[in-house]
């Protein structure tokens, strides 16, 4: 295999990759194999037709594709490393010369990683933030967890109010006529949820058990079903059962129950610690965010679209895994929500882009600051993910190729170089205009 490189505008480059005849020849032995069992000539069975004459019958180039698609796979990679170049998307492959005793040539269009012109990065200045916790705050969260403790009683001597859980029987009509989906039995129903239609929820308060009435809304316009959207249907209703959520009392026995502590004032110590901690780790990313935009804003990079489209699309990859992991596919959210692959591409650019140029000047700062990353600090890491994993760190090293080393370390090296970054940032009280803003920076 050999390999030329020509670099186009834009931070493109094209590579130009030549595998040898012996090997496309091999390349098409193997596709023969694949698919001579699907192939049926008269006088033959099935797998037992000469390649030559499948060849004579459908042409050569039969077996093409497949023996391309093979060569491609087991080339790229390699021509890459041989090439030199820093590549950063997907490649746009195109077959130049397939043609047996001849060598197969294909080109791949990449994108590779742009040079970064770094502006001011040390002594960066960023908004002090607040992370003191009011007693008004350590009491929305003591109501939280009285919330969260609470247990759901049957109720008897009143009506529906909010905040109850109303099991009722529905049924919806349009025009007198029953919709399929639009009915449920002893369904619980959290009054001033609005996990049901605008106007429902209302209409159910200040019912009793027993009462049978009917309901009137209509569908909003934007409305998944389009035979429903915008119209107005009946629902027809009976409580069935009113629920409540009884709160505990508020004292040393909750605290202990609870919190595991003795008093009501050390469970809200507790809590207040915990809210402090809380603000200062979200401070620190704020301020994190903040001070990277800024090195942005101020250096210079010419970033590939080829390279903005890659991470767009392995967002919306990563998007689809966590929809998998509730229970839905791709092709289901698409169904519900109304949004194609191409809406969800555009939704994500502009995190895509800022990805890409966090870490664009983070590792333009690791090298320019000649940061290192030690076998030690590699070790520290796997330490760290075998205990998430449960697993012991000598197999999690074994099991990782040196593509997942390389990009660990190339992670460690961007998270020093943040560390770095915020060990010499400035704070300043929030600015009450642009202009007093841009005067500080300056």
């Amino acid at each position: 295999m050999s390999v030329q490189v020509e670099k186009l505008e834009n931070n493109m480059a094209k590579l130009t990759i030549e595998v040898a005849a012996e090997e496309l020849e091999k390349a098409i032995e193997a596709a023969y194999q694949k698919q001579k069992n699907k192939i049926s000539v008269p006088g033959f069975r099935k797998g037992k037709v000469p390649r030559a004459m499948i060849e004579k019958m459908y042409g050569v180039e039969m077996f093409y594709e497949d023996a391309a698609n093979t060569l491609m796979q087991q080339n790229y990679g390699a021509a890459v490393d041989e090439s030199g170049v820093d590549v950063v998307s997907r490649p746009t492959v195109d077959v130049v010369q397939i043609e047996k005793g001849k060598a197969f040539i294909f080109t791949a269009e990449v994108a590779v990683k742009p040079e970064v012109k770094l502006g001011k990065y040390m002594g960066v200045t960023v908004t002090k933030i607040d992370t003191s916790v009011s007693d008004e705050e350590v009491d929305a969260a003591l109501e939280q967890e009285r919330q969260k403790n609470g247990r759901m009683v049957t109720v008897t001597d009143r009506a529906v109010q909010t905040g109850d859980t109303a099991v009722i029987d529905f049924e919806g009509f349009m025009d007198g006529v029953a919709f399929e989906g639009g009915k449920g039995e002893n369904h619980p129903l959290e009054i001033g949820s609005h996990s049901f239609i605008d106007g429902f929820e209302d209409q159910i308060v200040g019912k009793n058990v027993g009462d049978e009435f009917d309901v009137n809304v209509t569908f909003p316009e934007q409305y998944q079903a389009a035979e429903l959207a915008g119209k107005p249907a009946v629902f027809k209703v009976k409580v069935n059962e009113i629920k409540c959520n009884e709160l505990p009392e508020l004292d040393d026995e909750f605290a202990q129950e609870v919190g595991g502590v003795d008093t009501l004032a050390a469970y809200r110590d507790e809590l207040k610690k915990g809210l402090a901690e809380k603000k200062e780790e979200e401070a620190k990313k704020t301020k994190e965010d903040e001070a990277i935009q800024k090195i942005i804003d101020k250096s210079e990079m010419d970033i590939p679209e080829a390279m903005i489209t890659t991470q767009c699309e392995s967002m919306v990859e990563e998007f689809a895994q966590r929809l998998a992991q509730s229970g839905l596919s791709m092709e289901q959210y698409m169904q519900f929500s109304g949004t194609t692959v191409d809406q969800l591409m555009e939704q994500v650019r502009p995190e895509a882009l800022s990805r890409i140029q966090s870490s664009l000047v983070l590792e333009q700062i690791a090298k320019d600051e000649n940061i290192e990353v030690t076998e030690e600090d590699i070790d520290a890491e796997i330490e760290k993910m075998a205990k998430m994993y449960g697993m012991e760190a000598d197999k999690l090293k074994e099991y990782m190729g040196e593509g997942e080393k390389k990009s660990m370390k190339r992670e460690l090296a961007i998270t020093k170089a943040v560390d770095l970054v915020m060990a010499n940032i400035k704070e300043r009280a929030k600015a009450k205009s642009k202009k007093d803003a841009e005067a500080t920076e300056e």
